[in-house]
């Protein structure tokens, strides 16, 4: 968000894949948030995202009055504080119950946020951490999945829906359920197998195939591509010519058809202009990629680049 920028709505910068992005969408899709959502290119983060300063991650929420989230468990509990129908927080009530299912709630959090996700790091991406043997980890995380499959397990065999907390979901279900869904798609195959975790499975697929998952994967809240930067600049190139560059080593090409030397300049494209520069010049082209710009990293002596305000 640039310093200028005042939103009339709040902004979720976020990363469609990440648990912890997923579970923040999750809560504020349960308190019905009005938001705007800004999917991130972690490799290549837009200037308004970097201008917020550290850390530098998703999610993160920027509210109207300039106030940001910078923690997922933290966008949690302000969107449920905001909107809570299924009691998700277990402040219905000012009870020893309540209070209690709170304690518990943010035990499992820490676990999960803590040694859970330290073990599921090393286990899935274990090419980062080559010091760590991935099999003793995938073991030290299935010993806490057991541990939460136990309290998955419905008293007297009863066919109603578990949670964590009994016969309701729980702010900790929506908190961990990403995590666990990461580590079954690290090995499918494994984690079907794997013994003393029937009830969690069940609880897992559920969540895989409910309403609550596939409403935060789509648009709005989780957008397929990354948030175009007002800063930026976007060129459309054709595939095959920008695999030649690459190959190469330089692009020569001003825009389709027309080569950098016979027009002097690369043409480019404002955000707002790239689906209307496409439909004019591209849409028959065949596959298109389209390029970014950073203005403030062009150190080329002699390069142009024009943006026609009319496209």
């Amino acid at each position: 968000m640039a310093p200028s920028e005042t939103p009339s709505l709040p902004i979720l910068w976020s990363f469609r894949r990440c648990p912890y992005a997923i579970r923040a969408r999750l809560a504020l899709a349960q308190a019905k948030v009005p938001l705007e959502t800004r999917e991130v290119n972690l490799a290549v983060r837009p200037p308004e995202f970097l201008a917020l300063g550290a850390p530098g991650t998703v999610p993160q929420l920027v509210l109207p009055d300039g106030a940001r989230l910078q923690q997922s468990l933290e966008i949690m509990i302000w969107a449920l504080e905001a909107g809570d129908p299924g009691d998700c927080l277990r402040r219905a009530g000012a009870d020893t119950t309540a209070a209690g299912d709170w304690e518990q709630i943010m035990a499992l959090v820490e676990e999960n946020d803590g040694p859970f996700k330290h073990h599921l790091d090393r286990f899935k991406y274990a090419s980062r951490f080559p010091d760590s043997d991935p099999a003793v980890h995938r073991e030290a995380a299935l010993a806490i999945l057991r541990r939460w499959n136990g309290r998955l397990e419905p008293a007297n065999d009863a066919d109603e829906p578990h949670w964590l907390l009994g016969e309701r979901s729980s702010l900790a279900d929506w908190a961990l359920l990403p995590f666990v869904r990461q580590f079954r798609l690290a090995d499918p195959e494994g984690f079907a197998a794997a013994s003393g975790l029937t009830a969690l499975r069940t609880w897992l697929a559920r969540f895989e195939a409910g309403h609550e998952l596939a409403a935060v994967m789509a648009p709005p809240l989780a957008p397929r591509q990354p948030w175009r930067s007002p800063s930026w600049l976007y060129h459309l190139a054709l595939a095959g010519e920008w695999r030649q560059a690459l190959a190469e080593g330089v692009y020569r090409r001003s825009t389709r058809g027309l080569a950098l030397e016979q027009v002097g300049f690369l043409h480019a494209s404002h955000a707002n202009q790239i689906a209307a520069t496409f439909e004019r010049f591209y849409q028959d082209a065949g596959p298109v990629l389209l390029l970014t710009i950073d203005p403030e990293r062009l150190n080329a002596a002699g390069l142009e680049v024009d943006v026609d305000p009319k496209n």
